[in-house]
């Protein structure tokens, strides 16, 4: 399954060449995530372009030793800067910083994280906590509750972060664009 992840992934010319530049972005703990990886696999098993949809390229970082906004800020520009030519939104956010922010602007706490992949742990909708970077040679794929159910277009909460009415705009606005996407309660 990892394997077909990655060609699915890739089949998305921005998320390939986002992933060829990732050294150039320098990023502490930093992982290409979310949307521009399960909507690509999403698109390919619906027949559309593996960029239908999209809407932005999210990549998280982890650098809990500034967690100002203006710091967020200059990584944000530094990430455009490198990849302006693909014509696409990337979005780059310090996972350090989240708990500060995050209940004033979704209404529901979220704990302190230690990590990337503690955020990637807590995505709203379990089935689409997939992360992807460079490792080495190769490339390290993080889905910490298995790629089965994003292949299988299962939607379900996250019970680590069990925001229930987050869940159901995000389910329906998925189930509108890819009608074969299956929500369980």
């Amino acid at each position: 399954m990892r394997e077909r992840f990655l060609d699915d992934i890739f089949s998305n010319r921005a998320n390939a060449a986002i992933l060829s530049r990732w050294r150039e972005l320098e990023l502490r703990d930093g992982w290409l995530v979310a949307g521009c990886l399960f909507q690509t696999v999403w698109n390919r098993r619906a027949g559309l372009a593996p960029d239908a949809h999209m809407r932005d390229h999210d990549v998280f970082y982890f650098d809990p030793t500034d967690l100002t906004e203006a710091a967020e800020r200059a990584v944000q520009a530094r990430v455009e800067a490198a990849l302006a030519d693909l014509g696409v939104v990337v979005e780059a956010k310090n996972q350090a910083r989240v708990h500060l922010w995050y209940a004033a602007h979704f209404g529901f706490p979220y704990p302190r994280l230690s990590s990337t992949r503690d955020a990637i742990d807590r995505f709203i909708v379990r089935s689409t906590c997939v992360g992807v970077r460079p490792a080495g040679r190769s490339w390290e794929v993080y889905a910490p509750y298995g790629l089965d159910d994003l292949y299988a277009g299962r939607l379900d909460p996250n019970p680590l972060i069990d925001h229930r009415p987050l869940f159901e705009a995000k389910a329906r606005s998925y189930a509108a664009r890819w009608p074969w996407l299956r929500i369980d309660v």
